[in-house]
């Protein structure tokens, strides 16, 4: 078995990354091992820094973006940093180097209006309650589209208003559910005959509701309700995380209620906090005049 292949196991049996992770690790070793193989480097582990830095830039050289490179060289990172705990090489041809910076891109929210918009179907449609509820819960608690596909019955109580969230690399958390959500849940469990054991969102045969449903009905709710934004379910999730850091200033808090390992990941959204700060500013200030 290469290193890269041993890398690729452990990250998949020890760390037991998901799916998509993995692929994505998978696809930036076998691009480096290419480089290697071309460039006749007998195997990715013998790589020196310059050689590392040259496949950089090469792959730059290829096109890829600022965002992809950082991915590529994030892997390389992780791959040479494994390779030097497990005392297979002495030094890390990744030390030091860094890909080009890209630019930050702030992601789409609602405003509370346009969410209260959103959310507030009638329930006299059909699958009226079942959507409401959908729509209430991304809101109120903020879920990745793959928490909400996932959830069972007994994960919510509605008594005490939480949920159990299955999140990211097996990462378990207790989110706080609204008022208005729990009426909503509690209306369509009514109405499904849910049991503990079933899926919240039920898709065709009982299982999960597929996340491209959910994608696609999101949507349509958006262009029913008169929105015409392209709504899709992060937006919710962005929008739950940028209105509660406006009114609560706890960058901490959003952090552990996104499930966030990392708060630099949460550090986006002080931008868009910001963003909304500037607005009222230009709006107020008489000698404003400013463009952001």
């Amino acid at each position: 078995m290469s290193a890269v292949q041993a890398f690729l196991s452990y990250l998949q049996v020890e760390r037991r990354m998901s799916a998509h992770t993995l692929d994505a690790y998978q696809r930036d070793l076998a691009a480096l091992s290419q480089w290697c193989e071309a460039h006749e480097v007998t195997d990715p582990q013998a790589l020196q820094g310059d050689q590392l830095r040259e496949f950089i830039a090469s792959e730059h050289r290829r096109g890829l973006s600022a965002k992809s490179l950082q991915r590529r060289l994030s892997a390389c990172r992780s791959f040479y940093a494994w390779l030097l705990k497990n005392n297979i090489i002495d030094t890390s041809p990744a030390a030091g180097l860094r890909a080009p910076k890209a630019p930050r891109k702030l992601p789409q929210v609602l405003d509370a209006d346009e969410a209260v918009q959103l959310v507030e179907l009638p329930t006299d449609a059909p699958l009226g309650l079942r959507d409401r509820a959908l729509l209430e819960l991304f809101y109120s608690s903020g879920l990745r589209l793959s928490e909400l596909c996932a959830m069972r019955w007994r994960d919510l109580d509605t008594a005490s208003g939480i949920v159990l969230v299955h999140g990211k690399g097996n990462r378990e958390r207790t989110v706080p559910v609204g008022s208005h959500a729990v009426n909503a849940l509690q209306e369509w469990r009514k109405e499904s005959g849910g049991t503990s054991e079933k899926p919240v969102f039920p898709g065709r045969g009982g299982g999960p509701i597929s996340q491209r449903a959910v994608q696609i009905r999101i949507k349509q709710l958006a262009q029913r309700q008169g929105l015409f934004k392209n709504v899709h379910p992060h937006m919710l999730r962005h929008s739950f995380a940028s209105h509660i850091l406006e009114s609560s200033g706890d960058l901490r808090g959003v952090q552990e209620l996104l499930g966030h390992a990392d708060i630099a990941t949460t550090q986006i959204y002080t931008h868009l906090d910001f963003q909304h700060l500037a607005k009222v500013y230009d709006a107020a200030h008489p000698r404003a005049k400013r463009k952001i």
